[in-house]
């Protein structure tokens, strides 16, 4: 009994270890795969369709057709990276200053703001389910690592473009700039990058086409900050 005891517990322990291993390796070889593959789709994207046909909700069809990085408007590249992480050149994936300004705005009763960089929102678009957790944050700053790794900077900007949400069912610049101005996303001019970026925080809630004061006054800072990008 004493020895099938024993062996039970090695079994378990066996079955642990490689679950565990199993685990960490997938998110390399996705991570790996994504370096030379443009993907057809996102784990978003299935995820929302899977609620809506198991809720019996209504499923809107995503709008998405990937656009090569040379193909996409450089005064979007810049747009974004004015908007959403000026330091994307300089860092490995985290942004430290803007983490250590966030945690600084928390302690001062400061609204809380994100600190997530592009490399962290693309592994967030690409390949995790949407969500708010502790968990996913972990997840999210694996997959980082090794986008960070293996990728380099251009294939981030590149993938994070055409996978970000955009809205209703508007996934990536190319939808984007169909849906909201009716051209392609190399025809976008400065002004219209610039509000597409300032949306990028809530973009089921802000309107492009119908901009408040408040988008306006990130327009104007994402504009006046644009020229100060450089591109990868």
């Amino acid at each position: 009994m004493k020895r099938y005891l024993a062996l039970n517990r090695i079994s378990i322990v066996k079955i642990l270890l490689v679950t565990i291993f199993t685990l960490l390796t997938i998110p390399i070889l996705q991570v790996l795969m994504f370096k030379f593959i443009n993907p057809l789709f996102t784990i978003p994207m299935i995820w929302e369709w899977c609620d809506k046909k198991f809720s019996n909700k209504n499923y809107i069809e995503f709008s998405y057709e990937w656009r090569d990085l040379n193909k996409i408007s450089p005064h979007l590249r810049r747009a974004v990276l004015a908007a959403e992480d000026q330091r994307f050149l300089s860092h490995n994936g985290f942004d430290f200053v803007e983490l250590k300004n966030a945690l600084d705005d928390v302690n001062s009763g400061k609204k809380i703001r994100g600190a997530s960089t592009i490399t962290m929102q693309a592994a967030r678009s690409l390949f995790l389910i949407p969500s708010r957790s502790i968990v996913r944050k972990a997840i999210e700053a694996y997959y980082t690592i090794f986008m960070e790794m293996f990728w380099g900077k251009r294939r981030i900007l590149e993938i994070y473009l055409n996978t970000v949400d955009w809205g209703i069912a508007t996934v990536g610049a190319n939808a984007a700039a169909n849906r909201y101005f009716s051209c392609s996303a190399g025809e976008l001019t400065q002004s219209q990058a610039a509000i597409l970026a300032a949306i990028l925080p809530s973009p089921h809630t802000w309107s492009p086409t119908k901009p408040d004061s408040y988008l306006i006054s990130r327009q104007k800072r994402i504009l006046r900050d644009m020229r100060l990008m450089a591109l990868p």
